[in-house]
C-alpha cells in the first residue's frame, strides 16, 4: 500500500459507536442529554463552591478544579461526535484530531492526579486533622494544582510530538467515536514502536504511580478510623472521604475496565463502547456522587437554590 505522511489537507474517518443509521437520532438524545447533565452538574458544583463561605476549604478547592476538569474532559469528545451525527459527516481533519488527542490526555492525566492530590488531603485530614490547615495551606494548594497541570502538559505534549514522526495510508478509519491515540497507531503504516513504548511508560506513571498513592492513603486513614473508639466518630471520619472513594473507584474501575476490553480479544468497536463509561459516564456522575454523599455540599446546595428563591419572591 502507498504510504504518505499525513499534511493538512488530510483527513480521519470517525466510524462512531454503530453503523446503524435507524439508531442515530436514539445515540445523539442520548449523549446530548449526558452531556448536558454533565455540563449542568459540575458548573453548578463550581458555582456554589465558589459562593458559600462555608466551602472554602483545600478539599472543595480540589473539588471545584476536579469538576472543571470534567466539563473540558467530556468536551473533548462529545460535541464533535454529536455534530459528526447530526450532520451524518464523519470527517475529522488531521489537525483536529491531533488537538482532540492531546487535550484528551491532558485532561484524563488531570483527573487522574487531581484525585490522587484529594486522596492526600484526606489523609492529612483524617490522619493529623490538627495540623491539617498548617499542611495543606493555600501556597500549597495552588502549587500541587500547577504542578499537576505541568506534568500533564509534558506528557501530552510530549506524546503530540512523538506522534507527528507517524505516517499513515491514504485511507484512515478510526474505529472509534473520538480520536484515541492507542488506536490510531494501531494504523499507522510506519514504525510505532517508540510511541507503543511511551504510551505504557505513561500509563505507568500517570495510572500505576497516582493509583498507588491513592491506595497508601486510604491504607493509613484506614488504620486512624480504626483506631477511633466511637461509632460516630469512625462514620464522620469515614464519611469525609467515601464521596472521594467513589469516584476514584468509579473512575479507575471504568478505565481499567476499559483497558482489559482492549487487550481482550473484543472488535475495536466494542472497544469504543466500552469507553463510553470512562470518558462520558464518569464525569456526569462525579457531581451526583458527591452532592448525594456529602453532607456539607448539600446544605450549601439548599443555601444556594434558597438564596436563589428570596430573589424571586
Amino acid at each position: 500500500m502507498e504510504q504518505e505522511n499525513i499534511t493538512a489537507t488530510s483527513i480521519f474517518i470517525l466510524l462512531g459507536l454503530s453503523k446503524e443509521t435507524d439508531i442515530q437520532p436514539l445515540v445523539f438524545g442520548l449523549f446530548l442529554f449526558i452531556y448536558l447533565v454533565c455540563i449542568t452538574g459540575n458548573m453548578l458544583i463550581i458555582l456554589i463552591i465558589s459562593s458559600d463561605a462555608h466551602l472554602q476549604t483545600p478539599m472543595y478547592f480540589f473539588l471545584s478544579n476536579l469538576s472543571f476538569t470534567d466539563i473540558c474532559f467530556i468536551s473533548t469528545t462529545v460535541p464533535k461526535m454529536l455534530v459528526n451525527i447530526q450532520t451524518q459527516n464523519k470527517s475529522i481533519t488531521y489537525e483536529g484530531c491531533l488537538a482532540q488527542m492531546y487535550f484528551f490526555m491532558f485532561f484524563s492525566g488531570l483527573d487522574s492526579l487531581l484525585l490522587t492530590v484529594m486522596a492526600y488531603d484526606r489523609f492529612v485530614a483524617i490522619c493529623h486533622p490538627l495540623h491539617y490547615m498548617i499542611v495543606m495551606s493555600p501556597h500549597l494548594c495552588v502549587s500541587l494544582l500547577l504542578l499537576s497541570c505541568l506534568i500533564c502538559l509534558a506528557y501530552s505534549l510530549l506524546q503530540t510530538l512523538m506522534f507527528l514522526r507517524v505516517s499513515f495510508c491514504k485511507k484512515t478509519e478510526i474505529p472509534h467515536y473520538f480520536c484515541e491515540l492507542a488506536q490510531i497507531l494501531k494504523l499507522a503504516c510506519s514504525d510505532t514502536y517508540a510511541n507503543d513504548v511511551l504510551v505504557y511508560c505513561v500509563t505507568g506513571l500517570l495510572g500505576i504511580i497516582p493509583l498507588s498513592g491513592i491506595l497508601f492513603s486510604y491504607s493509613k486513614i484506614i488504620n486512624s478510623i480504626v483506631g477511633i473508639s466511637s461509632a460516630r466518630g469512625k462514620y464522620k471520619a469515614f464519611s469525609t472521604c467515601g464521596s472521594h472513594l467513589s469516584v476514584v473507584s468509579l473512575f479507575y474501575g471504568t478505565g481499567l475496565g476499559v483497558y482489559l476490553t482492549s487487550q481482550m480479544s473484543y472488535t475495536s468497536r466494542e472497544g469504543s463502547i466500552a469507553s463510553v463509561m470512562y470518558t462520558v459516564v464518569t464525569p456526569m456522575l462525579n457531581p451526583f456522587i458527591y452532592s448525594l454523599r456529602n453532607k456539607d455540599l448539600n446544605q450549601a446546595l439548599g443555601r444556594f437554590f434558597h438564596s436563589i428563591g428570596d430573589r424571586f419572591r
